[in-house]
């Protein structure tokens, strides 16, 4: 047999060796046999060569060694070395390097590392732990074999490290352990041996390394292990009742756990093994059958969770080894049941489902069907684990639990399918949400039995896609993903991609709706989300997708509820529909279950995916993607669509994205977007000559009208496409037909209604004009007649039902319901005249530039006139005309060179809109009057003078004689009511202005000016403050219109313009302010318009003039002089006017002075109302009057008004903070730079010396207030807020108040005491408000040693120490303090 197969007997020869180490006698029997006798001469020559004292162990390792290097058996048995060599005696240092021939340098590179390490170790250097992790990469990652002499000390090494009892660290040992691990993949038997040999020790337990580390043998090396099965087994079985809980017990059980499973893997991989395969199930369980008794008998009980799980493991992958023998599998169906159990006493169940799970495993290669009542309770504890809500298992967890009942599927296909089901329609959320996820891992899997169920497990899916919970729904979603990602060409698996929009607008209508609880939103949003993702990941590259998916998604384009999902559906469209183009005729024959038949049954009409597309491309502003959606998948489908629209698409569609690219929802302008969308639309139409395919869209157009929610955007864009289309429609009856159904089926009262019907007859108007409004006027002629009759005969009510003794008793209650009857005809009669002015004025704005002329003028205008000629005129058929005139001016003015034309019937709409505002109350004027008349206005003819006066003194009057805002407010029932009546009338204010301004333009002399100055004096001189307020109001707006053209009156000034400005100054002292103020403002204007006509400004002799009336010693002079124009504040203005451009600057400055020494107070009130910050002419006149002999007096007012500033907002409660606001910051801060500028320029010390002890103490206490807390909402913010608007230029606000102090002290003490505060950095400590009362302190002391702390300063101070204010306390005591030593301040 050996000279048949040498390497067979080599491997029997191995196994023998290594499980029944045999003696020398034994292998020589042998080898006799198998050796020539040259051979076995040659052995006994080199073992007679060997030293005496070798044990008859060591000679017949020798024996081997010699044998296999000097024979043929070389060549066959060479696996045999290592195990022979594994037992051989360390090699002498004269025998090494005895091999001959060339070795590879990666060999000795691996074993000069090897060596190296090795000696590292033998010589202690370094660290242990980090010289064996080296040594095991280098194991592990080289190819070549260490020799025996090295191979012997590395074992004996880590062997002496791993079963050290003391001095050792246990990282130490565990690395020792690792280095023999890798080392058996190269020298496997070298540390088998070794391992056995401890294992084998006689009297005690083997160490917790040694059971480790063959733990790891076996799991490294199950192949290589399977020799070695049966002594190990046998060893264990010797030490099992030594065994005690601890790290011993579960170090045993994983050695059983791991060579266990090298048993399950060598069934599986037999061909791969040496070992002989016939009788090994039943050997091996033979050999393991005791050991598993005594582990269920004794260690089923043990308390800790670590020896728990160890147990587990160990016991799971013997039974798998168990279950190959019919003998031992009742038994092990027994621990099945146990192993379930244990899902209630580990704290970690994941152990207990990968030890399920790798049971399940081996019952699928063993094919040996688990009982169906240990089948169901599997079934039961997996769902019961997923279905836990209190102890959810992690992603890890789970994927083991879904692998358990595939492996049970692939048994009991549909046993779990049933069991499922039954999970599905009842029980917990949490138990359905379980139920469908694991049928959705049946999905995923590949096993026949399971793919034979997919129908069964969709159907019972199908009955939880209405759930309540969001959870479930949520599962169903996640199944559907894995069903349409799994299933490839199957019809019915592709049916459920209708329960993804379904969902879709579930989640999308419950969103709309409202009323749902933050989470029930966030659960919505995520649904929808997820709805969005799934349809968005379909591959529709497979073969067959075109049949299939193109029917099921090209449905759900149309519907609106499904609108939100058009991004990825049209994504899966466009993809579709390429794959159709490149694959022809050839896609037709890929799914021959899905019939044309069916398809087109199913696919929605071309002229629909037109109108619904358009519908979500014209509002980008909800979202931009969806617009490029719809766009993108209007030209994917235009051959579907119609035939011809393929080459305007490719040139339109283009546009429009490029149009929207770049453009969010604030940069968009809907209205223009609108626009293109419907301009896009009338551009499609062109091509297309069937009349039959136009009337289609217009019909669905409709019928997608009636299904839209009422005053809905997209319902009024559908009336606007409709409007298009009917324009682009060449079937004539057809049109007309469409015209007169929306005007007789509007209701006149419902204004969504009113404004669709108008957009569609005045669209349908552009190319049909002269049809449209000769149906529209054939409509209005039948309806005044009959309304006419109705209103001037009455109603008949003839009702023979009553009897005679119930006649009198139902006569009033009859004429009661005649009479409303009446009313509610009358109203509906009136508001549908109101619907056809305005859509008169519609059919103008679209109409044909080069049609509206020759028939806006009687056909359009005369119908509007005509239509509101009723008796009793309602508020709707008011604001229809107005609305109506101004439309149909506008539309005028738009046709833009209109030549001679004129509207004949202007003067006649001018005086119907004056009639109705001269009987409307002041109270109920319609908005917009005042707009159609300024659009009319433009038209010609021009209105004649008394025309125009008339007109406007109607105005005036509805607008000027209003009541006043209180009489309006009293008069209201409502808050509302009385604000929406002030809005109505500031409108009407405005209006009026630009009505005026208007008719100023479209003369070319001063007339129409001289009658407005005419009209508006009566109320400039009105008794009433509210009437000259209001005409002011609009006297400013007229003159700020017209002042930059004045010039058109070609030098000739105004007549009236003297009276006016004398009216003005008179004005300007008004009770109300607002009235003074407007004054001031038209006087300004008329200053300007007069300046523009004389072309002349004389202003130095005015200068000289005024410095010479003011200087004047008379009294009466001096008066006339100040109250010239008005009062002081003008002439400042003027003076400062002509200050900013004229060179006499000193004439200018002498008449402040004068204008401040007779009128102190409202002169420098007015100087302060310049604001911050002062300008070059402003601190130059501040600091005139501080050179002047004023200048005392000048400063003793400023801080007067500084300390009133200061009392009017520092009050004793915490409420006046909140009532500071920015003009009272502004306020003290221009005092603040006033004075600084004035005491810059003072010249008298002595005098400001007297006036320190009220400067000072104003000065600190602002600057305290800046940096107080209690002052930080109020100043502080106001200052902010003012040095942001650049009022204010300095960064910190109390440094204002602390530049004045110095310039303060400055002028009142000597330099050295100046010095003296920069030294002691007084200034800095002021500034910071942790040191603020420590800089007061060091203040105090330098104005006590200069001698400025007088008994007036220290009156002014004493206040402070009762104020609010915590700082001022402060500030207060820190002075006092210094000053005590003065008898005023010792005596206070």
């Amino acid at each position: 047999m050996y000279g048949e197969d040498a390497a067979k007997v080599a491997k029997v020869l191995e196994t023998v060796v290594e499980n029944q180490d045999p003696e020398w006698k034994e292998i020589q029997v042998v080898l006799n046999m198998l050796l020539r006798d040259e051979e076995q001469r040659l052995l006994r020559l080199r073992l007679g060569k060997k030293q005496k004292g070798f044990t008859l162990r060591m000679h017949r390792q020798e024996g081997w060694r010699v044998i296999l290097a000097t024979t043929d058996l070389n060549r066959h048995l060479s696996t045999l070395c290592p195990c022979v060599a594994s037992q051989s005696s360390p090699e002498r240092s004269e025998d090494r390097g005895s091999a001959t021939g060339a070795v590879p340098a990666a060999v000795t590179t691996f074993a000069a590392a090897g060596t190296s390490l090795l000696k590292q170790l033998q010589d202690n250097e370094g660290e242990r732990v980090e010289t064996y992790r080296e040594l095991e990469s280098v194991l592990q990652g080289g190819d070549g074999c260490l020799t025996s002499g090295v191979v012997n000390r590395l074992i004996a090494e880590a062997s002496s490290d791993m079963r050290a009892a003391q001095g050792v660290a246990g990282d130490v040992k565990m690395a020792a352990s690792d280095v023999l691990v890798a080392l058996a993949r190269s020298h496997f038997h070298f540390v088998m041996s070794e391992l056995q040999s401890h294992l084998k020790a006689m009297g005690k337990v083997p160490d917790e390394i040694v059971l480790l580390t063959l733990g790891k043998m076996a799991h490294s090396y199950a192949l290589q292990c399977i020799p070695f099965v049966g002594m190990t087994l046998l060893a264990l079985r010797a030490v099992l009742s030594r065994v005690g809980s601890g790290r011993i017990l579960c170090a045993v059980c994983s050695v059983l756990e791991q060579w266990s499973k090298g048993v399950n893997t060598y069934f599986g991989k037999r061909e791969q093994c040496s070992f002989p395969r016939k009788g090994a199930a039943a050997r091996f369980s033979e050999a393991i059958y005791p050991v598993f008794c005594y582990v269920v008998e004794n260690w089923l009980d043990c308390r800790e969770e670590e020896a728990k799980q160890a147990v587990l493991g160990a016991v799971a992958a013997m039974m798998s080894v168990l279950l190959h023998e019919e003998q031992h599998r009742e038994h092990a169906w027994e621990q099945l049941l146990w192993l379930l159990h244990q899902y209630r006493e580990v704290r970690d169940p994941s152990r207990v489902t990968k030890s399920l799970s790798y049971v399940l495993e081996t019952l699928e290669g063993v094919q040996t069907p688990v009982p169906r009542g240990t089948a169901l309770a599997i079934s039961t504890a997996v769902h019961r684990q997923l279905s836990d809500v209190t102890k959810e298992p992690g992603p890890a967890h789970k994927a083991v639990l879904s692998r358990c009942v595939v492996l049970q599927a692939q048994m009991y296909a549909e046993e779990t399918v049933a069991f499922l089901r039954s999970q599905l329609s009842g029980g917990s959320e949490a138990g359905r949400v379980a139920a469908v996820g694991l049928l959705a891992v049946l999905v995923r899997s590949d096993a026949p039995a399971t793919r034979e169920k997919l129908p069964q497990v969709v159907e019972a899916v199908g009955s939880v896609c209405d759930d309540p919970s969001a959870q479930v729904r949520r599962a169903v979603l996640e199944f559907i993903r894995e069903l349409l990602s799994s299933v490839g060409q199957s019809c019915w698996a592709w049916d459920v991609v209708g329960h993804i929009f379904t969902e879709f607008s579930r989640t999308s209508g419950r969103l709309v709706a409202g009323g749902l609880f933050p989470w029930e939103t966030q659960e919505d949003g995520a649904l929808r989300a997820l709805c969005m993702d799934i349809l968005g990941s379909l591959d529709v590259s497979l073969r067959g997708m075109t049949r299939l998916l193109w029917p099921r998604l090209l449905q759900y384009v149309v519907p609106a509820q499904y609108s939100g999902m058009l991004v990825p559906l049209s994504h899966c469209l466009q993809a579709l529909v390429e794959r159709r183009e490149r694959a022809g005729c050839k896609e037709e024959e890929e799914e021959p279950d899905a019939t044309e038949s069916q398809e087109q049954a199913q696919l929605p009409a071309p002229q629909a995916l037109l109108a619904r597309l358009l519908v979500v491309a014209a509002a980008p502003y909800r979202s931009g993607e969806h617009a490029v959606a719809a766009l993108q998948l209007l030209q994917a489908l235009h051959g579907r669509i119609h035939r011809a629209l393929g080459a305007v698409w490719a040139t339109e569609v283009p546009l429009l994205l490029q149009y929207l690219e770049g453009r969010t929802e604030s940069s968009l302008d809907s209205a223009e977007w609108e626009h293109r969308v419907l301009k896009f639309l009338r551009a499609s139409l062109e091509p297309i000559e069937d009349k039959a395919w136009t009337v289609g869209l217009s019909q669905e157009l409709s019928q997608q009208l009636g299904s839209s929610a009422p005053s809905s955007w997209e319902k009024l864009f559908l009336h606007k496409a409709l409007g298009t289309a009917l324009a682009g429609c060449q079937d004539l009856r057809h049109v007309q037909r469409q015209v007169l159904r929306f005007l007789q089926e509007t209701n006149p009262v419902e204004l969504s209604e009113v404004q669709g019907m108008i957009s569609v007859v005045a669209r349908a108007a552009e190319e049909h004009f002269h049809l449209v409004l000769d149906t529209v006027t054939m409509f209005s002629a039948a309806l005044t007649r009959d309304w006419f009759y109705q209103t001037s005969m009455g109603w008949k009510v003839k009702d023979p039902g009553f009897c005679l003794p119930f006649l009198f008793l139902a006569f009033f209650p009859l004429l009661r319901l005649q009479q409303v009857r009446q009313q509610h005809t009358t109203e509906r009669a009136q508001a549908t005249c109101a619907v056809l002015m305005r859509t008169y004025s519609g059919i103008a704005r679209h109409a044909p530039k080069e049609q509206l002329l020759s028939h806006v003028d009687k056909e359009i205008m005369g119908n509007i006139l005509r239509l509101s000629t009723a008796k009793q005129r309602a508020s709707q058929l008011k604001l229809a005309l107005v609305q109506s005139i101004t439309e149909v001016s506008c539309a005028i003015q738009a046709v833009g060179d209109c030549g001679s034309f004129e509207l004949s019937l202007k003067q006649e709409a001018t005086r119907t809109l004056l009639d109705w505002i001269k009987r409307e109350p002041c109270d109920s004027l319609v908005y917009g009057v005042f707009q159609a008349l300024e659009e009319l206005s433009k038209l010609r003819p021009p209105l004649s003078r008394e025309e125009s006066r008339k007109l406007l003194s109607v105005c005036c009057q509805s607008v000027l004689s209003c009541p006043s805002k209180a009489r309006m407010n009293r008069g209201r029932k409502t808050v509302r009511a009385a604000v929406n009546m002030q809005l109505l009338h500031r409108r009407g204010l405005e209006d009026l202005g630009h009505l005026m301004g208007t008719l100023l333009e479209a003369e070319e002399t001063s007339v129409c000016f001289d009658d407005m100055v005419h009209v508006l004096k009566g109320w400039l001189t009105s008794a009433k403050e509210w009437e000259r307020e209001r005409a002011l109001h609009v006297c400013a707006h007229v003159l700020g219109a017209c002042k930059e053209r004045f010039e058109l009156m070609a030098g000739r000034p105004c007549k009236q313009l003297g009276s006016l400005v004398g009216l003005l100054g008179t004005l300007t002292s008004d009770c109300l302010a607002t009235s003074h103020q407007r004054a001031w403002l038209c006087l300004g204007y008329l200053l300007q318009m007069q300046a523009k006509t004389m072309k002349v400004v004389l202003e130095a002799d005015e200068i000289r003039r005024l410095c010479e009336e003011l200087n004047s010693p008379d009294t009466n002079t001096l008066v006339q002089a100040s109250t010239k124009i008005a009062k002081v504040p003008k002439i400042l203005n003027t003076l400062y006017t002509y200050m900013q451009q004229s060179t006499h600057r000193p004439f200018l400055l002498h008449a402040v002075f004068l204008l401040t020494r007779f009128h102190q107070e409202p002169t420098i009130s007015s100087l302060l109302q310049k604001g911050l910050p002062m300008d070059r002419d402003t601190v130059e006149l501040w600091r005139s009057l501080g050179r002047s002999t004023l200048g005392i007096q000048v400063l003793r007012c400023l801080v007067e008004k500084l300390n009133r500033a200061g009392n009017n907002v520092l009050g004793t409660d915490s409420s006046a903070c909140e009532r500071c606001n920015s003009q009272t910051a502004l306020e003290v801060l221009t005092i603040t730079h006033a004075i600084s500028q004035v005491v810059l320029a003072l010249r008298s010390t002595e005098e400001l010396k007297q006036l320190l002890p009220h400067i000072l103490p104003s000065l600190l206490r602002w600057a305290s207030e800046m940096l107080s807390k209690e002052r930080l909402l109020c100043p502080v913010s106001s200052w902010r807020k003012m040095f942001l608007e650049g009022q204010v230029l300095e960064e910190k606000p109390c440094r204002i108040f602390l530049l004045a102090t110095e310039l303060v002290l400055g002028k009142c003490m000597a330099q050295k005491w100046m010095q003296l505060l920069v030294n002691k950095s007084v200034w800095a400590c002021l500034e910071d408000p942790l040191h603020h009362s420590e800089g007061v302190y060091l203040l105090s002391s330098v104005l006590l040693r200069a001698g400025l702390i007088s008994p007036c300063l220290v009156r002014n101070l004493l206040p402070w120490l009762d104020f609010y204010s915590v700082k001022l306390r402060m500030q207060a005591t820190a002075c006092l303090a210094e000053s005590h030593s003065l008898p005023c301040v010792y005596m206070n």
